[in-house]
């Protein structure tokens, strides 16, 4: 009598939705659906929030709030006290440059404080005119914690980096991003942004600074945004945008683009008038600022 063939031994591993499969999202043939990803997913967040405006503050990462800032020096004082080493003493006067530099933190946190109480006084809810940030330490935390003492939300759009960059703990916890792809944040920077406020920076800041700025020159952004460069002394020594101008690779018209500010009120008031002229948002800001 003649015997059937066995049938093939059934595999214990069950086949495996592709979205599902951590293998095939992670690979480079899915790199569309990761991009993809990191629209659809911050626009659904964002929409369920209901946030209409942003406000971005760019500024360096390294910046230290003042309490932080004095406690270095002191520490810096203390190890250089009878030590000459050349160590301790770069230490000492890198601390005091800190706590220099930490009034940039502070103002940057008493400007995202009011402008946030100026937004939630428009009796338009907290989603009208939200603070955002990149999500991380420096002028970022500054302008989410001040946003937060406000009683404000306020977005953090992080980015996953080989050193890792932990959220900053103000940031409103539904409104925390994590992207893979600087295109697609940079995208989410501008989208919503009716204003960008740049503090003292690094690479990062002047990359963003001038993504910002090449969008508005080509009428790219979709829309108009307000650009403050906050410290004066710092950016005329960083940038000689009329050098640009007398080189002929920008034009004069071009400088409109940019305004230098020094305080948080001269920047905030700046900040509402030209908010002012948006027809977009121009109907909520009819109510006089407490």
């Amino acid at each position: 009598m003649e015997k059937k063939p066995k049938a093939p031994a059934r595999s214990e591993r069950r086949p495996e939705l592709a979205y599902r499969s951590e293998k095939f999202v992670d690979s480079s043939e899915a790199r569309p659906l990761r991009i993809l990803a990191e629209y659809l997913e911050p626009q659904t967040r964002l929409r369920r929030a209901r946030v209409e405006n942003t406000v971005v503050f760019f500024g360096s990462a390294r910046l230290l709030p003042r309490d932080a800032a004095e406690e270095r020096v002191r520490a810096a004082e203390h190890a250089s006290h009878g030590n000459e080493s050349s160590a301790e003493w770069a230490e000492l006067k890198a601390a005091q440059a800190a706590l220099e530099m930490s009034r940039y933190y502070e103002e940057a946190r008493q400007l995202a404080h009011l402008i946030t109480r100026w937004s939630l006084g428009l009796h338009r809810g907290k989603h009208f005119l939200v603070v955002c940030s990149g999500g991380g330490p420096g002028i970022m935390e500054a302008a989410n914690r001040g946003a937060s003492e406000a009683g404000g939300l306020s977005i953090g759009l992080n980015i996953k980096l080989p050193f890792e960059q932990e959220s900053n703990p103000y940031v409103t916890p539904d409104l925390n991003f994590l992207f893979k792809y600087f295109f697609m944040r940079k995208l989410w920077f501008a989208q919503p942004a009716r204003a960008l406020i740049v503090f003292p920076g690094g690479f990062g800041t002047f990359d963003e600074l001038f993504e910002f700025l090449n969008l508005m020159e080509t009428r790219k952004l979709g829309h108009h945004a307000v650009i403050l460069l906050y410290g004066s002394e710092f950016w005329k020594k960083a940038v000689s945008f009329e050098t640009l101008v007398e080189a002929g690779t920008i034009s004069a018209e071009d400088l409109k683009l940019v305004r230098l500010v020094d305080t948080p009120r001269s920047a905030f008031e700046l900040l509402k008038r030209e908010l002012e002229r948006d027809r977009a948002v121009r109907a909520a800001l009819q109510q006089p600022f407490p």
